[in-house]
């Protein structure tokens, strides 16, 4: 029986950074990291098919036996892809428990995904394991599994992919269970104490490994000589483990066939990266917070199939930036937090292929963006905290491609803004700029495809408001100056496509205004902090039942009231101040 439908599909792995940075100049609160964290599950409602869906004869049955899981003894008889549809729905609902579980013995399931799970632990992974040679992945990351638990995996012998992030229960010992899963090709221990350089000795004999993550590991150094002989390694992720120094590098320098390595924040010099001269296939190198300068560029200067470069928050200064004119196949590159000026990016101007670059607070005016002209390729371009102006966005006109622009604190004026109208590919405009005022906004009303508008510093008022009118296909919209009443938020209600919405800052906002945003349905994200809404006006939200996170600081508004909001009308609320 096939794994057609077995395989959960769209889990995309958030990596280098979440969906918005936090401004270092204003607190925001209602952080959006914890949208795509693993451990929300929505709670089963309603049938699926959506309004005007139809859903399948086996969507219905599935939801059917999950209503009543309890009637259930064993699933071993359905055909495998049927009853790896009810377990996954039992896990992102929230409704799997020790008994259901004992339901899929042998049902020779190929993926357990139970990473961030309530309570899992050993008594579960005799079920887990009597899925015997059929089980490709596993997912026991934050779980209370000890070595006892690993060691039923032992007969798991096709498993390739197995992830035990943030667990305290294993031992050097437990490690060693492992170590005989040959088919292993993707292997993640983030932030296990437990992962010692001798543990690692349990990883020596998994040949086939492509994909090692021991992020946050802190007493790894020294046991990279366990990995010189996992010769299909293509990425390896150590970020945050300051252990790591330039004499782990040299160990690894032999495997060639990465392409992928991750070193940010680790104790690593110029030094030890020109131990990595020899990875000629090394696409991506992270080396933020590294204690590296340009001088590195010497090394990295021979990686010539290099696409992705992270130098954020290293010691960059302007002198060795020459080096950066022979990475001719990057696609991203990250310079933010540098000291480099508007000289080294003369040497960017023949980087033709770059399609993201990061200058976050760097020291560039409007003259070096000159150099920027000819990257016409340039979809994300990172400006904030910069001493780029009005003047200097003339530069930028011709960059059609350009989808993600952020100015905020910069010194772009109103004026400035009306050179970015021919920008018609932008969907991301970050504005966070106290200049930034009613005129600017009218200056960008060109920009139609904006799905996301940051005006959260800048001062529109009730009448700036009404340009929002243009800007249809908005999903994410913050506008926080202070000047915005309930006859400004009456621009808003027909945003329907928001799913992101921040006016707070607005202390003349009233329960109005959450009368007027009520038809806005698809709000996963809303704050109105610092604002005059009352409990009273709590019940205009009823009918956003998408709504996750709910932010009313400094409001005329009690916990309890909306804890009662979410029991009787907002069962997806998982997040909500005051609490």
């Amino acid at each position: 029986m096939g794994g057609i439908c077995s395989r959960k599909q769209n889990q995309p792995v958030i990596e280098d950074g979440v969906c918005r940075a936090v401004s270092r100049r204003y607190g925001k609160s209602s952080s959006s990291k914890w949208l795509t964290n693993s451990s929300f599950r929505p709670t089963v409602e309603q049938p699926p098919g959506g309004a005007g869906t139809c859903p399948s004869l086996l969507e219905l049955c599935i939801y059917k036996i999950c209503q009543s899981i309890d009637k259930y003894s064993s699933f071993s008889m359905l055909p495998r892809d049927v009853s790896q549809q009810i377990f996954n729905e039992l896990v992102c609902s929230n409704s799997l428990t020790d008994v259901s579980l004992e339901a899929f013995r042998d049902c020779a399931l190929e993926d357990i995904g139970l990473g961030e799970y309530p309570d899992v632990k050993d008594s579960w992974m005799g079920v887990i394991s009597s899925q015997g040679s059929s089980l490709l992945s596993v997912d026991l990351s934050g779980s209370e599994v000890t070595d006892s638990g690993l060691a039923l995996l032992k007969g798991c012998s096709n498993l390739q992919a197995l992830a035990y992030n943030y667990c305290d229960h294993v031992s050097e010992q437990g490690l060693k269970h492992i170590s005989g899963l040959s088919n292993l090709t993707s292997l993640s221990f983030k932030r296990s104490d437990a992962i010692s350089a001798e543990g690692m000795r349990a990883f020596s004999g998994l040949l086939n490994l492509e994909k090692l993550d021991l992020e946050r590991c802190s007493a790894i150094h020294g046991g990279f000589v366990h990995l010189k002989g996992l010769k299909k390694l293509k990425s390896l992720n150590v970020r945050c483990c300051r252990c790591i120094t330039d004499s782990d590098l040299k160990t690894i320098s032999g495997l060639i066939d990465l392409n992928e390595l991750q070193l940010s924040n680790c104790n690593i010099t110029d030094s030890g990266i020109s131990y990595l001269k020899g990875l000629h296939k090394l696409r991506m190198l992270n080396l933020e917070g590294c204690n590296v300068t340009a001088s590195c560029l010497q090394s990295i200067s021979a990686l010539v199939a290099l696409a992705y470069l992270n130098l954020n928050r290293c010691s960059l200064s302007d002198e060795g930036c020459d080096k950066f004119s022979g990475l001719t196949n990057l696609k991203v590159l990250s310079l933010g937090f540098n000291e480099i000026t508007d000289a080294c990016l003369m040497y960017l101007k023949g980087l033709t292929s770059l399609e993201s670059l990061n200058l976050d607070s760097c020291k560039i005016g409007d003259e070096g963006l000159a150099n920027l002209a000819g990257l016409t390729l340039l979809k994300n371009l990172e400006l904030s905290d910069t001493e780029v102006g009005s003047n200097g966005l003339r530069h930028l006109s011709g960059l059609k491609n350009l989808e993600s622009l952020n100015l905020s604190f910069t010194l772009v004026t109103d004026s400035g803004l009306k050179r970015l109208s021919g920008l018609t590919s932008l969907k991301s405009l970050n504005l966070d700029a106290r200049q930034i005022t009613d005129a600017g906004l009218a200056a960008i009303t060109s920009l139609t495809g904006l799905t996301h508008l940051d005006l959260f510093g800048a001062r529109i008022s009730d009448s700036g408001a009404n340009h929002l009118k243009y800007f249809k296909n908005l999903q994410s919209l913050e506008i926080c100056g202070g000047g915005l009443t309930d006859a400004g938020v009456k621009n808003i209600k027909d945003l329907v496509c928001l799913t992101w919405l921040n006016i707070s800052q607005n202390c003349n906002l009233t329960n109005k205004s959450l009368e007027l945003i009520s038809g806005l349905t698809a709000l996963v994200s809303l704050n109105v902090s610092n604002s005059r809404i009352t409990n009273e006006g709590l019940q205009h939200l009823k009918p956003l039942k998408n709504l996750r996170s709910l932010t009313l600081e400094s409001c005329k508004v009690t916990a309890s009231e909306i804890r009662k909001l979410q029991s009787d009308a907002l069962p997806n609320l998982v997040s909500f101040r005051p609490e």
